[in-house]
């Protein structure tokens, strides 16, 4: 999650009411009498109801459990460190102005922030989040070398520009939109045993893709009137991806980054917003102060109205292939996609699970209509064609997923849904009509690797209460601590139409709310969220910089990274990050003795934009003084003795 945090005081754009009984009594009515055939060859047959499974909040314990985490915990911390248990160790491995070709090629970050757009292009973008490593050679199961894609979600222009944003220019606006996107580079261990260091390493697979560009449009949305614009009229090729928050990864071997809060970036004018971008939050005269619009006129919604319409979706990239362009893939709608988890069902369809961070917004999954095989590469049309659904949690602790097809009640021409190609450019009003359950931000998605069990993090949300109800999934007003959410799809299979659910968790401090049902050390707002192979489950917060150490905060330091046994639901801190900082992104070494971890953003003051007068003044690290500036990176964790991570 980046800057538009809930301590925003921007109004959730869903303020839409859950359709009325009638509605969804007429749609439960024509899938019960025309769509059981058809979705049952969809869903592989699953479309039966699954028994009740209580809501747990409470923690589980079994002597017969053997640990799965025997690091000692961390206490609570507001240093301008990294803190780490004893016996592991990290090392910085690529931050913010780096070279993509490693540190004896190619532009050298200047401290003073001095490095011109064109040298940004070629290094490092800001504020690192979501990850992966993919191994080389290409299928090597245990290698000690591979190819890391890293998101970099945002900038704070009172970092990037010498000056910040005092003489604004078409030069600053080039660089700020260089240092958003993705970065592929490989990294290899160098050195032997306890004196090894991951480094980034000169590579013919690497390059940077930015706000600018070329990207490939595929899916039912491609080349549609709502895409099309002046520079380009096909509405098949979009310059740029940005705000890329998560992450996901296919089972092919490719690397699925998505486009969060890409409103923020556009312009609206004077002109009064339509229903589709008010329900999308393109509603400011100014956007939210990047100021593109002012030198790159793409970012004027009143002038090209269709520009955002190009934002807000997964973006497939080949991390092994440099020259293919990026594609954008519509099938899997559009919204502000924190990430994009994949698992195969049982027939091997392919199922993305997908959160909408905003509150009040909704889960969804994608489940593909042909099946994964072992040839299935980039080109093939996997996550072009098949039925993105949206959850709706009942309070009884069961849930169906509603499938989102041109035609059904809610979805057709006199709803405002001229095709499915509408349905999925406006995947948001979508959801609103069928009925499903707004969530406190839903955000990062895992799956256990064992059980398939899926989580999801609900960050927080401060308007529970207010403009939405208290709920099954959503139970404490004013939310400000957030949960975890877990379900079990019917049968275990990830196709499935119907779904058990129960809280996890629900986070904060115990001290200051008598319903958290923390086990364990205390922590709020959980945002990233990943499982190691042994079936760890790692939580990575994301409290505001506005928010860190005050009020309902005060007791709980600095952003943090945890372990969770998702048996006896057991948290126990692992890290502690620097000043200003948040926890996100996650890779693991195939050898599980290396766990790779962004600090976003260490030094982010309270408003969000440092001041470019005092860049230091929350925060100087990794580099220290003499180093300028804070700069995010992301850092490599190993255990002194080389053991497993976490054990």
């Amino acid at each position: 999650m980046n800057e538009f945090t809930d301590s925003t005081d921007e109004a959730s754009p869903n303020q839409c009411p859950t359709p009325s009984l009638h509605v969804l009594a007429q749609r439960r009515h024509y899938l019960k009498a025309t769509g059981a055939a058809w979705l049952g060859w969809w869903a592989g047959g699953v479309i039966n109801a699954v028994a009740a499974t209580p809501q747990t909040s409470g923690a589980v314990t079994s002597s017969t459990f053997k640990p799965l985490f025997g690091f000692a915990s961390v206490p609570v911390s507001s240093a301008d460190t990294v803190t780490l248990p004893p016996g592991y160790r990290y090392e910085v491995v690529y931050a913010w102005g780096d070279s993509i070709q490693g540190p004896t090629l190619g532009p050298v970050f200047k401290p003073d922030a001095s490095n011109t757009a064109a040298e940004q292009e070629k290094q490092c973008g800001m504020h690192n989040d979501g990850m992966h490593l993919f191994p080389l050679p290409r299928h090597h199961a245990r290698s000690q070398a591979g190819l890391l894609c890293v998101n970099h979600e945002y900038v704070d222009d009172g970092l990037l520009h010498t000056d910040g944003m005092q003489a604004w220019s078409a030069e600053k606006v080039k660089k700020s939109q260089a240092a958003h996107g993705v970065s592929v580079v490989q990294i290899a261990q160098q050195g032997q045993a306890e004196n090894a260091r991951w480094q980034v390493q000169p590579s013919r697979y690497a390059r940077r893709i930015t706000a600018a560009t070329p990207i490939e449009v595929r899916g039912p949305a491609a080349g549609h009137a709502l895409l099309q614009t002046a520079a380009d009229p096909s509405g098949r090729r979009v310059l740029g991806t940005f705000n890329n928050c998560a992450n996901g990864v296919t089972p092919w071997g490719t690397y699925l980054t998505c486009e969060e809060n890409f409103n923020g970036y556009f312009a609206l004018g004077d002109a009064a917003p339509s229903a589709s971008q008010a329900r999308y939050g393109i509603t400011n005269k100014q956007g939210f102060g990047y100021r593109w619009h002012e030198f790159d006129t793409r970012f004027d919604a009143s002038q090209n109205p269709n520009e955002p319409h190009r934002f807000g979706w997964v973006v497939e990239i080949d991390p092994y292939d440099p020259q293919r362009a990026p594609i954008k893939r519509t099938a899997l709608g559009r919204f502000k996609h924190e990430g994009a988890t994949v698992t195969l069902s049982e027939d091997k369809r392919v199922v993305v699970y997908m959160g909408d961070d905003e509150r009040n917004e909704y889960l969804y999954k994608f489940v593909s209509r042909q099946r994964f095989t072992s040839k299935t590469r980039l080109s093939s049309h996997l996550l072009d064609e098949g039925i993105l659904y949206v959850a709706r949690f009942e309070a009884d602790g069961r849930g169906e997923w509603l499938p989102l097809i041109h035609g059904l009640p809610g979805l057709t021409v006199a709803d405002g849904f001229a095709d499915q190609a509408t349905i999925l450019i406006h995947a948001r009003m979508a959801a609103d009509n069928v009925g499903a359950t707004k969530l406190d931000r839903p955000e990062w998605i895992a799956l256990h690797p064992q059980t398939g069990e899926g989580y999801v993090t609900l960050t927080n949300n401060s308007e529970r209460g207010k403009k939405s109800p208290v709920d099954g999934p959503n139970p404490r007003a004013e939310n400000v601590y957030g949960q975890i959410v877990r379900w079990r799809e019917n049968q275990q299979d990830a196709a499935a139409l119907k779904f058990d659910w129960e809280l996890f968790v629900l986070a904060g401090d115990p001290e200051r709310d008598s319903r958290v049902t923390v086990n364990g050390d205390a922590f709020g707002s959980p945002d990233g969220l990943a499982f190691d192979a042994r079936g760890v489950l790692w939580i990575a917060t994301d409290v505001s910089t506005s928010t860190l150490g005050k009020q309902a905060y005060a007791n709980l330091g600095n952003n943090m990274l945890l372990a969770a046994d998702p048996r006896t639901r057991e948290t126990r801190r692992f890290l502690v990050g620097p000043r200003g900082c948040e926890i996100t992104g996650f890779a693991f070494a195939s050898d599980g003795r290396t766990l790779f971890v962004n600090i976003q953003h260490p030094g982010e003051s309270p408003s969000e934009r440092s001041d470019p007068s005092r860049p230091q003044a929350v925060s100087n690290w990794p580099d220290g003084p003499q180093g300028g500036r804070p700069r995010s990176a992301t850092i490599a964790i190993r255990r002194v003795d080389g053991g497993l991570i976490g054990t």
